[in-house]
């Protein structure tokens, strides 16, 4: 499974559109998902089903095209429509908060990892069962233990917001990228070793 995660854009949205291409087509993200509080990735997003189909490009103006299409197109002009319609519900792999305030839960690589814009939004009902805690909101992005728990941000547009979570190797890995994906720090979510500790009997 790779994660993209992508910031606040802070108005930056070519930037945004740039790196969301490029995790799904370079990096190989199977998901993206916007941590933005705006909906900018549901409007880059919109226009480029725009581009792929016409209309409106949405689930509801289907059958409009479909017919507006189909009813004159020989077969390869309806194969093209076909392929063109796949790749707009391919496009469903970009998610977005729904707001500021609204928590997404994830189980990635057996951890229970929770996404939200504003960390100060999350409750201890959040945060007991969490083994990372990734925000958008934050300027410069983070990697950090506290505890058992990872704190995780792709930080902000226009030089930062980019964030990579890979469990290929077996093992969770979040690596932070530039804007233009260039690799910065990457760290493996390893959990922290149990302390043990031995009762000694008396001599």
């Amino acid at each position: 499974m790779r994660l993209g995660l992508l910031g606040p854009c802070g108005g930056h949205e070519s930037e945004l559109e740039a790196a969301a291409r490029g995790l799904r087509e370079r990096l190989g993200a199977e998901r993206v998902v916007y941590l933005g509080a705006d909906r900018a990735l549901d409007l880059v997003v919109g226009r480029w089903a725009v581009d792929l189909v016409g209309g409106q490009g949405t689930d509801d103006t289907l059958m409009a095209r479909a017919t507006a299409v189909c009813l004159t197109a020989d077969a390869k002009g309806i194969d093209l429509f076909i392929q063109h319609e796949n790749e707009r519900e391919e496009l469903r792999m970009f998610e977005s908060l729904a707001g500021s305030a609204t928590r997404s839960v994830e189980l990635i690589a057996g951890k229970v990892v929770v996404l939200v814009h504003d960390k100060a939004y999350l409750e201890e009902e959040d945060i007991l069962p969490a083994s990372a805690l990734i925000f958008g909101k934050s300027r410069e992005p983070l990697i950090k233990q506290i505890g058992r728990r990872w704190f995780l941000s792709p930080g902000s547009f226009p030089r930062h917001g980019v964030m990579l979570l890979d469990d290929e190797s077996g093992e969770l890995r979040a690596s932070v990228l530039s804007a233009q994906l260039e690799p910065g720090e990457s760290r493996i979510l390893e959990a922290p070793k149990a302390l043990r500790m031995r009762a000694l009997g008396a001599s």
